[in-house]
């Protein structure tokens, strides 16, 4: 295993003082870019610092040479940021989240994972997506990703974006997709839940079938510091699909850490 390459976006334009603001970084989906959270990264800008980041081979981050984890990936974005940050992340993203908490609660003081899980499918499912993928290209994957990724209406009333976010798809590296499949066959922390101590909030889409309700309140029951929050009229990709609401909960979420009260 190695450390993947990530790159960073800036996002949202940085209100006065914002130097001094406390940073805020954004975690993709698989398969997606920092265009998920392009539409978000406004209202919290004002704010905070926001950052989002690339999985590698997706967006602005270069391909994957090797095989990584999940937790090689949490391990790259604190590494790749300076001091104490909040996190929220989407699906993978939201992995990412769950393993920075654990493996660097020094420097993570809020997750938010959205649409995710502590585990994402089955093993033997993520490997056969893996083998499709280096066989077909992600091409392959537009159709179940859009029935996947939004809700019954979401790309009637968000058709550009909803393009956009399957172009990225398309135009990933099809290798460094494969390899994150393969990092979440091996994904599994559901035992480790226990150990997390930061505060974490659990948010879902009424509409996901990849990681339903139940994906959250397992992650909010099994943390010490555990919240839920659910997103109407979204599925997998809230952010895209009902920015305003993933906004408002987002800094509702971090503003009550910020004052020092539990989520």
């Amino acid at each position: 295993m190695s450390r993947p390459s990530i790159a960073l976006t800036p996002l949202g334009r940085p209100a006065a003082g914002a130097d001094t603001a406390p940073l805020l970084v954004l975690g993709p989906s698989l398969g997606t870019s920092a265009i998920l959270w392009e539409d978000v990264a406004p209202a919290l800008a004002g704010e905070y610092r926001v950052v989002a980041w690339d999985l590698p081979g997706h967006g602005a981050s270069s391909p994957a040479t090797a095989p990584f984890t999940v937790a090689d990936l949490a391990d790259a974005v604190a590494e790749a940021v300076d001091g104490p940050f909040l996190y929220a992340g989407v699906s993978l993203g939201g992995a990412v989240g769950l393993a920075l908490a654990l493996r660097h609660p020094d420097r993570v003081t809020a997750a938010a994972i959205v649409a995710s899980g502590a585990k994402l499918g089955e093993a033997d499912a993520w490997r056969e997506r893996a083998a499709q993928v280096r066989a077909q290209s992600t091409s392959s994957l537009i159709v179940a990703s859009a029935q996947r990724w939004f809700a019954p209406d979401s790309v009637a009333r968000r058709p550009e974006l909803s393009g956009r976010l399957l172009h990225a798809l398309q135009d990933a590296d099809d290798e460094s997709y494969a390899l994150c499949s393969e990092a979440l066959a091996e994904y599994d922390v559901r035992g480790d839940l226990g150990r997390i101590d930061v505060p974490v909030l659990a948010v879902w889409g009424t509409h996901d079938a990849v990681a339903p309700e139940s994906k959250a309140v397992e992650i909010a029951d099994g943390v010490t510091r555990g919240a839920v929050r659910e997103i109407p009229d979204a599925a997998h990709l809230p952010p895209a699909e009902q920015p305003e609401a993933v906004a408002s909960v987002l800094l509702d979420f971090f503003s009550q850490q910020r004052q020092g009260t539990r989520a």
